[in-house]
């Protein structure tokens, strides 16, 4: 991988996630497919306006959501600090976030507050709690939507990834498996971004980074998951997740997304086979799946991702991310960034926290 490839990955990241975000913003949490069949009409393949009665019925078609702002919020606090700076990430949020909320999930930046964030705002607004005392039971993806640009700052740096985006997670969700599956997302999404693909392989490389202490995760099994060699010393240490489990889907996932005899047709209905709703053991095997199925075919993996229903925004956020990285900025179509409001001021973050990536 020259510099440029990874360059060009790390963009793709990025901009594949806001992508997924405002592609989304439209048919956001139908359940019903039937609703958004009759709002939208059968394949989705543009950006929309939010309809009237919706969760960001204010917005326009190619608008942000929250997540995408509080990404944004993350991204240039990066590039000001050159590096993850938590004191600095909180002081925006408290600065640039919460004036703009009240802890009613429909008012505020992008049309929807999510329940971390909100939970978090009556914290530290309302009840006055320091930072150190805040923190929501949400088992969603909401840290994964922001810490991502943590895994692309972080990239080739796997202990300085596990610890921001654990440092980060914990702000707002403080359940340990939230916590382990969202630093696994991110271990993830830097192999992509060193040039790896999202194959049956994936897990084996990210095992080897917790056999040589760079990643947190307790594994007591030698390789290929084979048993401990007798007499070997339990590596475990205290303060680690709990299993590599989160880092082992990916791969299981990703061989059955590749597996001939397994089919999910069309590839939107994953949303059906793991599930609609918001919590992260939904999302997380969706977006795998659809970033490895077409790990190659940025549009295809966006446009089913979208038109899968439910909590198509987060899935598609991830996804978007996933695939933006395997594939490069330069191979994303241009009319998926053209459509993007804030076109050029995405394209400056992305490409200046790219830089700082290598």
């Amino acid at each position: 991988m020259n510099e440029s490839q990874i360059i060009s990955r790390a963009q793709g990241a990025i901009i594949g996630a806001f992508i997924g975000d405002a592609m989304a913003l439209g048919p956001h949490w139908y359940y019903d497919l039937e609703e958004q069949y009759k709002d939208y009409g059968k394949w989705i393949t543009d950006y929309t306006k939010p309809k009237k009665g919706r969760y960001h019925e204010n917005q326009k078609a190619g608008d942000l959501s929250q997540s995408g702002y509080i990404l944004k919020l993350m991204i240039n606090s990066i590039i000001e600090n050159k590096a993850y700076n938590q004191d600095d990430f909180c002081k925006k949020l408290d600065e640039d976030l919460f004036t703009k909320i009240d802890g009613i999930p429909t008012h505020g930046p992008g049309g929807y507050t999510s329940q971390s964030i909100r939970e978090v705002y009556r914290q530290r607004v309302e009840a006055k709690l320091s930072w150190d005392e805040v923190g929501s039971r949400a088992d969603t993806t909401e840290a994964i939507e922001r810490t991502l640009a943590l895994a692309v700052r972080y990239a080739f740096k796997p202990k300085e990834l596990a610890k921001s985006i654990s440092h980060n997670t914990f702000l707002t969700q403080v359940d340990d498996i939230v916590g382990s599956m969202t630093v696994a997302y991110g271990a993830v999404l830097a192999q992509l971004i060193q040039g790896e693909k999202l194959d049956k392989t994936i897990s084996t490389k990210l095992m080897r980074l917790v056999k040589k202490g760079e990643l947190p995760f307790h594994a007591v099994t030698s390789d290929n998951l084979q048993p401990p060699k007798t007499g070997s010393k339990d590596p475990s240490n205290i303060g680690l997740f709990a299993s590599p489990d989160a880092l082992l889907s990916p791969s299981f996932i990703a061989q059955a997304a590749e597996d001939s005899e397994i089919k999910i047709e069309p590839a939107w209905k994953v949303s059906l086979v793991y599930g609609m709703p918001c919590a992260i053991y939904h999302i997380l095997p969706a977006s795998y799946y659809l970033a490895s199925r077409f790990k190659n075919d940025f549009e295809s993996a966006i446009l089913h991702s979208v038109n899968g229903g439910g909590q198509n925004q987060a899935r598609s956020i991830l996804t978007g991310a996933l695939v933006g990285a395997q594939v490069g900025i330069e191979n994303i179509p241009k009319r998926f960034i053209d459509g993007l409001n804030e076109k050029e001021e995405l394209l400056e973050l992305s490409k200046k926290l790219a830089l700082l990536c290598k």
